[in-house]
């Protein structure tokens, strides 16, 4: 056998790459893991975290709002300072970022703060110049936000930076119409931000429940929230007041002081030195993988969004956790994407797993559907308008719950118990001889007609 440094080289300590090299160091193996930024990933630094900890905080725009019908004597315009706000997230960002590096090393790993390139199939090259050699290498450097070739480009920001702003922007125009850019717009609306969402479709939220979809959209939109639809850059000029004017197309230009760019993510693979090991990547960059994460070069892995097959964290964390049992662990594993939850943090958040009702008809034929669309008791008593929609999509032959998709405050917390009964395909009939638990929102779920 070959003598190597290590058993096991991870590019990347995000989240797939930080459970891969732990649990490989767990069952014995001789790990390294190398990575250029901080220890954590996108989903730690500069993504999953941080993005939560400020929907939070935006929530309170409402929350204060609605206290006053709730007998709380708050002040008509409370005062709301960034600054506290981003410098507390960024507190919390460092003690995970301090976790993830004790939990690496605890198991036995090594860090190496440099980045790493593959210079054949066992062996990388750190940015130092220095050599190491692997039995196996794991590539898991996570994806980049895309950002459209339009002059004017460059001063626009991504989710990367929107974190940094000195101060919330009186005046935003959003570019996507995915989870990211809905989450962020919905996020600077609330710390009082006008906002602008701009999608080169009609659609938002594509792949997502088309009701569910109409109802965040209309919803957004009652709360002063711009759309411009079938809209694709032009450019964008930066004026000597620093401000920003946008020019697309089927629409007349508008001024902003912040351009976000949230128009999907790539493959960080770029001047990684794949080619050297003759790993293939697909037309976006995305290593080509096998079910047991394995690239075309036998010793070389990949997992997580680099991959590009559904780019969430727990997902990056299940094939992180495959690849250690399955290489080091005696114990092949496969992950199974069959019903993934998911969730957007929008203002009101969404909750989905499972098949939409337009996949379902196209697949099964024969569907039923349960709905129940009903103001929230909290909305009620604070005198405001906004409704919950519940959706659960069922097949008409077996009347198996094949999706549940939703809208409404804590959906995102409510859909991950619902996800255990979808993917243990439970039926409709066991869902409605659960006594219902009252007064809550959830309890929809086991009345729905």
């Amino acid at each position: 056998m070959p003598d190597f440094d290590y058993d096991l080289f991870v590019i990347g300590a995000g989240s797939g790459g930080t459970r891969a090299a732990r649990v490989s160091a767990a069952h014995g193996a001789r790990v390294a893991v190398a990575e250029e930024y901080r220890v954590g990933g996108t989903c730690v630094i500069r993504g999953c975290v941080p993005k939560k900890l400020l929907v939070y905080g935006a929530h309170f725009a409402e929350d204060l709002k609605d206290a006053q019908r709730f007998g709380w004597k708050v002040p008509d315009a409370p005062e709301f300072d960034w600054k506290c706000l981003t410098t507390n997230v960024f507190a919390e960002v460092d003690r995970i970022n301090r976790a993830y590096t004790t939990t690496i090393e605890s198991s036995g790993g090594e860090i190496i703060h440099q980045r790493a390139t593959v210079s054949g199939p066992n062996e990388v090259t750190l940015a130092d110049g220095t050599r190491k050699t692997a039995s196996k290498i794991l590539i898991a450097v996570g994806a980049h936000p895309m950002v459209p070739e339009c002059p004017g480009h460059e001063y626009g920001i991504t989710s990367n930076e929107a974190f940094h702003l000195d101060a919330v922007p009186k005046r935003i125009l959003i570019a996507g119409a995915g989870y990211i850019a809905n989450e962020f717009a919905g996020i600077f609306h609330q710390l009082g931000s006008h906002v602008i969402l701009m999608n080169r479709s009609k659609e938002i939220l594509r792949g997502y429940d088309l009701q569910i979809r109409d109802r965040l959209l209309q919803i957004s939109m009652m709360k002063g929230l711009e759309f411009r639809f079938d809209a694709t850059f032009q450019g964008i000029e930066r004026g000597a007041d620093g401000c920003l004017t946008v020019s697309m197309s089927n629409h007349e230009p508008v001024t902003v002081d912040a351009v976000m760019f949230a128009t999907g993510r790539l493959p960080n693979t770029r001047g990684l030195g794949l080619e050297s090991a003759g790993v293939e990547v697909d037309e976006l960059g995305a290593i080509k993988v096998d079910d047991d994460n394995r690239s075309t070069c036998p010793s070389i892995f990949a997992v997580g969004d680099v991959t590009n097959r559904i780019q969430l964290t727990p997902i990056a964390i299940r094939e992180g956790q495959a690849f250690a049992d399955t290489q080091f662990g005696g114990k092949p594993t496969r992950v199974d994407y069959d019903c993934v939850p998911s969730a957007v943090f929008s203002h009101p958040p969404i909750g989905a797993v499972g098949m939409t009702e337009a996949e379902a008809r196209q697949k099964l034929g024969s569907v039923r559907v349960y709905s129940s669309d009903f103001r929230p008791m909290k909305n009620v008593l604070a005198n405001r308008d906004e409704r919950a929609l519940y959706k659960m999509v069922c097949d008409g032959e077996t009347d198996r719950v094949v999706g549940i998709h939703m809208i409404g405050p804590d959906c995102p917390e409510i859909i991950q118990a619902a996800a255990v009964a979808v993917k243990a395909g439970l039926t409709k009939a066991q869902f409605d001889a659960c006594v219902a638990l009252h007064p809550t929102m959830a309890e929809e779920l086991v009345l729905m007609k």
